[in-house]
């Protein structure tokens, strides 16, 4: 089982960097180079998913991505649409920090039978967003308004409630492309409450954003904006040789 077999490493080695692929016709120019950063970067998984796919190509560039790369493979669909046998695993969301039905079980219960049919490795995952300085694309697209920061109390009630759902995984966003990440102190705080994996995703731009976001508590950081910025796997890298340093230290 994937989800396993990370937990094991992340147990053993401390916190994982998984990336990040968009599988969308913005990036078919670039995505062989994309796969080649990943590849050389040394990460220990592979998310794939986006907020809209504008075309039905998903699942050709997934299977294209699939034929390119080593790393287990882990959707993390913006819809019930984003689901193949191309990989092994999905992100099984929620989002529970929003209150559009669509989003908190409608998309969920369309694609069960797929996901069951195809025989997809499900990992519950309840999916929190943040709020930074602009909005995402996934606030746009579910017309819900992200969790305040600064309301720390609340924020914290939403991870317990996913915690209490059964859900394996809890998933803070700031946002792809976001120039900024979750609060430290934030994230500390939740650290110290919940007991399920924290994965931390958005304003990964650097070893010093991952070292602190790692020291703070994340059990898992994805990086994707940065890949598809720079094409440049001497950055990725450098961030993820941080974070194993660390876990070392």
């Amino acid at each position: 089982m994937i989800f396993d077999k990370l937990e094991n490493q992340r147990i053993s080695k401390g916190t994982q960097v998984l990336a990040l692929i968009d599988p969308d016709e913005k990036n078919d120019k670039i995505l062989a180079q994309i796969i080649e950063t990943v590849n050389k970067s040394n990460f220990d998984g592979l998310l794939v998913g986006g907020s809209k796919i504008v075309d039905d190509n998903f699942s050709q560039r997934l299977l294209f991505i699939k034929e390119n790369t080593d790393l287990p493979i882990i959707l993390f669909p913006g819809d019930s649409s984003q689901i193949s046998e191309n990989a092994q695993a999905i992100l099984f969301l929620s989002l529970l920090s929003g209150r559009n039905p669509k989003y908190l079980i409608e998309e969920q219960v369309i694609s069960a039978r797929k996901i069951n049919d195809l025989n997809i490795e499900v990992i519950p995952t309840g999916y929190l967003l943040l709020k930074t300085e602009k909005k995402s694309a996934v606030e746009l697209i579910s017309n819900t308004s992200p969790l305040d920061m600064n309301n720390t109390n609340n924020v914290i009630n939403h991870c317990l409630a996913a915690q209490y759902m059964g859900n394996k995984l809890l998933f803070l966003e700031c946002g792809s492309n976001s120039s900024s990440s979750i609060e430290l102190s934030l994230l500390k705080k939740i650290n110290s409450k919940v007991k399920i994996p924290i994965m931390v995703g958005g304003g990964i731009k650097s070893k010093e954003i991952a070292l602190s976001l790692a020291k703070s508590g994340a059990s898992y950081l994805v990086i994707g904006s940065l890949i598809e910025q720079t094409l440049d796997f001497n950055i990725t890298l450098e961030i993820n040789e941080s974070v194993r340093d660390f876990n070392v230290s």
